[in-house]
């Protein structure tokens, strides 16, 4: 009996016993079971790749939300794609703010991250922020750039242009509808005179260049011709001088002559140097009356090389409003620096590599009411023609103001609207915001301006991109192959940037060109 009860409890204890291991190991399957069921519920709120049931059009525009972790890309008549994104992490943050699509590659590699593959790579800003395909972890992630699925990227990678304004909002924002008389409003007589007034500017501005080239040869010849004359003057005033001294020492020996003889040999000596001396004195008012002439030519030359100048620059500087007429404008309005910027692309290649040559001749002052109270930050874009003007959207991604009111307390200077309102076309855009234009904002951008109130880690840790000297064509540049827009390549005063700090960011200020940057 004693046995059997041995046996039993034996049995019994044996039930109840577990190895130690196991009991880990179930408890680690269930807190993996836990885990997986919390990254899959993570990742089902994670937004997912789709596109719009229509055809879709040329994209105008993408918002990125950092909130929602996703992209949507729409063109004239509403969102066409949408996708998943990974922003910045935390101390590498993707910048909330504006900015535009300034350089493609489809096979990026960085140099700032060990060779990292960034494929489909559409850069935002020189020092290194864009969107690129890669990996997506559920989750904000990168060093400050704007991942998105592989395929997404590369199916996406041919249908954008340079220029496309990319907006990155600290929270969801879309595009609604917007209308307001501070709007532009294309004339379409004005629209339809664009291509003959082009090409009859352009036709003046080559006459002007080939004008201006001619009278800065003559101008150089007439001062080379010139420049001999103060040596040669020089050298018979010597003459002159000379054979006047040699006449005063002849009379000197007249009159110190005690005989007949000394004062005959003396006056023989007397008319020889006379001679003399009024030839030298022949000679240099000759030599002056030529001079004269001469200094007169390099000043009349030199007056008209610079008046051939000056209407060279005013005949290119026509011609070109008239070409970039055929392009969409961009104005940027900031109550930081109370001035207002227009950018136009001109499409040419930028002369010291990457990107392209954005204009920006136009920056003027703007006048704010009540300058003290924020304006928020607000993009109008025109997404497309009407019957009689242009149907306008409106994209807030900093509500300071609304943005009706932000932009009744600006009034746009008269003549620059009248200079680019009339032929403004879809994808024309004005932008409004406290913020001034960041350092990145250069000849090779759009416009780039962050919000300072909000994290910017992937964008203030990257270097800013360094000055290097412009390359320039020649002064007879203008075709410049034929496009007309040779100017962009002899302006003498580029307006790309020289940071200055306000608070920890840096803003635009027209000073050198920057280089090419990469990451």
């Amino acid at each position: 009996m004693k046995d059997l009860m041995t046996t039993a409890q034996s049995t019994t204890a044996m039930r109840r016993w577990r190895p130690p291991g196991l009991a880990v190991l179930a408890t680690a399957v269930a807190l993996t079971a836990l885990i997986g069921s919390a990254e899959a519920a993570k990742q089902a709120r994670q937004p997912a790749e789709a596109v719009a049931p229509r055809e879709a059009g040329e994209p105008i525009m993408a918002i990125v939300s950092i909130k929602s972790q996703q992209v949507t890309f729409y063109d004239s008549d509403g969102w066409i794609l949408r996708a998943p994104v990974s922003t910045g992490t935390t101390g590498r943050e993707t910048p909330a703010g504006v900015f535009a699509v300034v350089e493609k590659d489809k096979d990026h590699r960085s140099t700032m991250y060990d060779d990292a593959w960034m494929p489909n790579m559409q850069r935002i800003t020189w020092n290194g922020i864009a969107l690129h395909g890669g990996p997506l972890p559920g989750y904000a992630a990168s060093h400050g750039c704007v991942r998105m699925p592989f395929g997404f990227a590369e199916g996406l990678f041919d249908k954008t242009n340079i220029g496309m304004r990319v907006i990155i909002s600290p929270n969801d924002a879309a595009p609604i509808d917007f209308t307001h008389p501070s709007l532009f409003v294309p004339k379409r007589e004005a629209i339809a005179a664009v291509p003959g007034r082009a090409d009859k500017l352009s036709a003046e501005a080559e006459e002007a260049v080939q004008a201006a080239a001619e009278a800065k040869k003559a101008a150089a010849a007439a001062a080379k011709e010139a420049a001999s004359l103060p040596a040669s003057l020089r050298k018979l005033e010597q003459q002159k001088a000379k054979a006047d001294s040699e006449l005063a020492f002849a009379d000197k020996k007249i009159a110190a002559a005690k005989t007949d003889q000394a004062r005959a040999q003396a006056e023989e000596l007397k008319q020889k140097v006379a001679t003399k001396a009024a030839d030298a004195a022949s000679a240099l008012d000759a030599a002056k009356a030529a001079a004269q002439p001469k200094r007169d030519a390099v000043a009349v030359t030199k007056e008209a090389a610079k008046v051939a100048a000056s209407r060279k620059a005013d005949a290119v500087t026509a011609a070109t409003d008239a070409k970039l007429a055929l392009e969409p404008v961009s104005v940027y309005i900031s109550r930081a620096t109370q001035k207002l910027y227009v950018r136009r692309n001109t499409h040419k290649p930028a002369p010291d590599g990457g990107g392209e040559v954005f204009d920006t001749s136009i920056e003027v002052p703007v006048t704010i009411r009540n300058p003290d109270q924020p304006l928020g930050t607000h993009i109008f874009t025109a997404m497309a023609k009407t019957d009689t003007s242009l149907r306008w959207s409106v994209v807030t991604i900093e509500d300071s103001d609304n943005a009706k009111d932000a932009l009744d307390r600006i009034t746009i200077p008269q003549d620059v609207w009248d200079r680019v309102g009339p032929t403004a076309l879809p994808r024309s855009s004005i932008i409004i915001s406290d913020e001034p234009l960041s350092a990145e904002t250069n000849y090779r951008t759009e416009f780039v301006a962050v919000l300072s109130n909000h994290p910017q880690g992937g964008f203030i840790t990257r270097k800013p991109t360094a000055p290097p000297p412009m390359e320039m064509a020649s002064d007879e540049g203008w075709g410049n192959g034929g496009n007309g827009f040779g100017f962009f390549f002899q302006q003498p005063n580029p307006q790309p940037v020289n940071p200055r700090r306000r608070g920890q960011y840096q803003y635009y200020q027209p000073a050198q060109p920057m280089q090419r940057g990469f990451w």
